[in-house]
């Protein structure tokens, strides 16, 4: 498979351009589908769990988090499967592995009488998923870029952040409207369609060279990404909380339409990757995750005084818009700090850091809350995201003193 897959890129036609978005929706498109099958059991498996199996809402929710905790493990490996074996192998498995995944969901289904056969066929088809996720997503960015030229890397993660939330949104909604209907079966079966058409469609696509050279050790490109990661993890704490708590500070405040702060952060989100995308390579990363951090600050402030619905909406739309920019941003500048032939493991190390935040924000902001109320969750994201910035700030100074002693 390895010499197929790494194999001398074909000319694209000459209508064709190499960083156009149509060139660039081809390779995302891997992104989509790692994220339609995670979002297709979402909203399901809680309650399959926990209400249908009689299992503890702890372990309802272990089938959520541990898929977290086999992306986070993998990423790495699926960095550095990108840059030795080539992007296409990384997405090649990762498609597999979504495929997988799937139908160990319809075996869960089909031994539901056996409770703990079901479950752990649950647990494995997590597993599995988070490995998935990590390959596909890792290998199809790192695919797209090297396609359409590393001018275009700001506009591939872009596009990629927006295949994300927008899987992540119609499949969720979407696997519930299946579960009623057809059980959980069918959403297995989807999955393993999705997953399989998939998969052929990126064994037809020709790939790109793999660059060849020294590979660094992962201690060191941890290292130099560990900064601009860290700035990427606190700078998400916003959505993570938006998330995950918004429900709750809602009916704290006894109001209703909760869901509408989500909806506002992800129209924000996609308005401003969708208009401003281009400032990254006009401006540059930082100064543009600077702006945008203070953007989304201004909407966490708002969230954390908000005095009325309308006034958490308006603060979920700003929270969006400024963090929409924030991982491209900060990305672009990362993977310039390690050579181009490692630069698969360190986007896998810098979504790393992203996977982090979403797992650890929900325990320490329900402490929080536990501690000082709801509102306070807003006032904990607001100082991570100023945390964020402040970091930001200074690997920009880093990066003009060292460009001045040149």
């Amino acid at each position: 498979m390895s010499t197929a897959t790494t194999a001398t890129v074909e000319e694209l036609p000459s209508s064709q351009s190499r960083d156009g978005t149509r060139h660039i929706l081809s390779f995302v498109y891997f992104t989509f589908i790692c994220y339609l099958s995670i979002g297709l059991p979402l909203a399901v498996l809680p309650p399959y769990v926990h209400l249908r199996m009689g299992y503890s809402a702890m372990l309802a929710g272990l089938v959520i988090s541990i898929q977290y905790i086999a992306t986070l493990a993998s990423r790495p490996w699926a960095g550095r499967i990108s840059d030795r074996a080539g992007a296409k192998v990384s997405v090649l498995w990762g498609m597999g592995a979504c495929t997988a995944s799937g139908a160990m969901l319809v075996v869960a289904a089909l031994v539901h009488l056996v409770p703990w056969l079901s479950f752990s066929a649950l647990i494995a088809s997590r597993l599995v998923l988070g490995v998935g996720e990590s390959l596909g997503s890792t290998g199809s960015t790192l695919w797209g870029i090297t396609s359409a030229g590393q001018e275009s890397t700001a506009k591939v993660i872009s596009y990629n952040g927006i295949s994300t939330y927008g899987a992540m949104a119609l499949g969720a909604p979407l696997g519930v409207i299946l579960d009623n209907q057809w059980g959980l079966s069918s959403i297995g079966l989807l999955t393993i369609l999705v997953g399989a058409i998939s998969l052929a469609l990126a064994w037809r696509k020709p790939p790109v060279p793999v660059v060849h050279g020294v590979h660094l050790p992962f201690s060191h490109v941890l290292g130099r990404v560990a900064p601009h990661g860290m700035g990427l993890a606190l700078g998400g704490v916003c959505y993570s909380v938006l998330a995950t708590f918004i429900t709750l500070f809602y009916a704290s405040r006894h109001w209703n339409g909760a869901a509408l702060c989500l909806t506002a952060f992800g129209v924000g989100f996609i308005v401003a990757r969708l208009l401003f995308i281009q400032t990254i390579n006009r401006f540059g990363g930082f100064p543009v995750a600077m702006v945008c951090l203070t953007v989304e600050s201004l909407g966490l402030l708002l969230l954390w005084q908000a005095h009325s619905p309308w006034m958490a909406i308006a603060g979920a739309a700003m929270g969006g818009f400024g963090f929409s920019l924030v991982f491209p941003a900060i990305g672009v500048e990362a993977v310039k700090r390690v050579p181009e032939n490692n630069r698969g493991t360190a986007l896998g190390v810098y979504t790393a850091f992203a996977d982090v935040s979403f797992f650890l924000t929900g325990p320490i902001a329900g402490a929080v809350i536990g501690a000082f109320g709801y509102a306070s969750v807003f006032l904990f994201a607001l100082i991570s995201v100023l945390a964020a910035l402040g970091i930001v700030i200074v690997l920009r100074q880093v990066q003009s003193e060292t460009t001045e002693s040149l």
